[in-house]
């Protein structure tokens, strides 16, 4: 059985790349054809093209390419049209564009990882029925908003919650973390998410660290801080340096390493909302959360938002379960009086955890193996 399965981002890569190695499991034969990154070709992918085709910078690029990538797409549809089943990974425009060629083609499809419709642009909802016969969520509530649809949504549960252990040698892995980032066992440690976009940086650098400041001076009698900021690349690692030359009273590290292993070495966190929120919550991180962007585009967002929340461990909740302040609400002494009082709750009360723990135990389902089967079972292999 020949499986197509196409994504063009590194998120997606390794979401695919477990996927790939979920579906070998239930069957040894199975070839794999499409565009991925390095993970998914080590799996097996034969590429039909190199997934650096669709890497491309702020909102201008994509439209001088669009001509290129409307010519790739129909060249894809082609090439995959032989295919017994088309998995999208994520990569949402694009694949859900690739996705309704090949189902108009009688191809079956699946789409992996529900679009955000649970927060805005519910429209999609039947774009993605014109696209996808099988939809894959990473989360519970999702699949009631694919309700009298064509399109058959499966939670599946979320990879992270997977990839973490919750029972886990917390400390070991903790001393091993602080060790790598020379943290002592004395200091208290902040890990510091502005984001990873240039503009998100720009929009939450400095209020974080400000914020950070002022955690400093209230605590400062009776703990030593540190901060520490992770960035995946040496480009975003340079920004961050550059943002922060007017902080060098705090002390401050720029490391060029993935959230979760700062998380595993630090005592909470200030995070601009996103994914990396559920990270935090499933390391066991008190965080605050915030979020800015410009007037403009937050006034468009706030028009079309339909959730009271942004910071996925609240959508999960339907309550703050953790602060989170938006645009002018985010300022230096909210984010910072509200970590305060994270970090002393966390240590104080027994039972800060239980809904984090509760959480993880909610979403770690196993994945890749249940989207595996829900792949074969639209392909017609039991």
């Amino acid at each position: 059985m020949k499986v197509g399965i196409v994504t063009g981002e590194a998120s997606g890569d390794l979401l695919g790349s477990e996927l790939m190695t979920a579906l070998r499991q239930l069957d040894h034969e199975l070839q794999f054809v499409g565009v991925g990154g390095e993970r998914m070709r080590e799996q097996g992918l034969h590429a039909l093209e190199s997934i650096d085709r669709f890497s491309m910078n702020g909102f201008v690029e994509p439209l001088t390419r669009l001509p290129e990538l409307l010519n790739l797409l129909q060249s894809l549809a082609t090439r995959l049209a032989d295919t017994d089943v088309m998995v999208g990974v994520d990569f949402n425009v694009f694949n859900l564009m690739l996705e309704k060629r090949l189902k108009a083609l009688g191809t079956p499809t699946v789409h992996y990882v529900s679009p955000s419709v649970y927060a805005w642009r519910r429209n999609r909802i039947r774009k993605i029925e014109r696209s996808a016969d099988v939809l894959l969520t990473l989360f519970p509530f999702e699949p009631k908003y694919y309700e009298n649809t064509g399109t058959k949504a499966v939670y599946v549960g979320h990879p992270l919650a997977d990839r973490i252990c919750p029972n886990r040698d917390r400390e070991s892995e903790r001393s091993s973390a602080r060790a790598k980032l020379a943290i002592a066992s004395t200091q208290t440690a902040i890990a510091v998410l502005p984001g990873s976009r240039t503009s998100e940086i720009r929009s939450h650098l400095d209020l974080f660290l400000r914020a950070a400041e002022r955690v400093q001076s209230i605590l400062s009698a009776a703990r030593s801080f540190v901060f520490i900021v992770p960035c995946v690349s040496e480009r975003r690692a340079n920004l961050v340096k550059h943002g922060s030359r007017s902080f060098s009273h705090l002390d401050l590290r720029v490391v060029e390493s993935d959230s979760i292993e700062v998380f595993a070495a630090c005592d909470a966190a200030l995070v601009k909302s996103g994914t990396s929120t559920l990270e935090a919550l499933l390391m066991r991180i008190p965080m605050v959360v915030a979020y800015r962007t410009g007037p403009l585009t937050y006034s468009i967002v706030r028009s079309v938002l339909q959730t009271r929340w942004v910071a996925l461990p609240n959508i999960l909740t339907s309550r703050e379960l953790v602060p989170e302040f938006l645009q002018q609400a985010a300022t230096p002494e909210s984010l910072a009086v509200a970590l305060c009082q994270e970090i002393q709750s966390s240590e104080e009360d027994k039972k800060y955890f239980e809904e984090f723990d509760q959480l993880h135990e909610t979403l770690r389902r196993n994945a890749s193996a249940r989207a595996a089967k829900a792949v074969l079972n639209l392909a017609g292999t039991p």
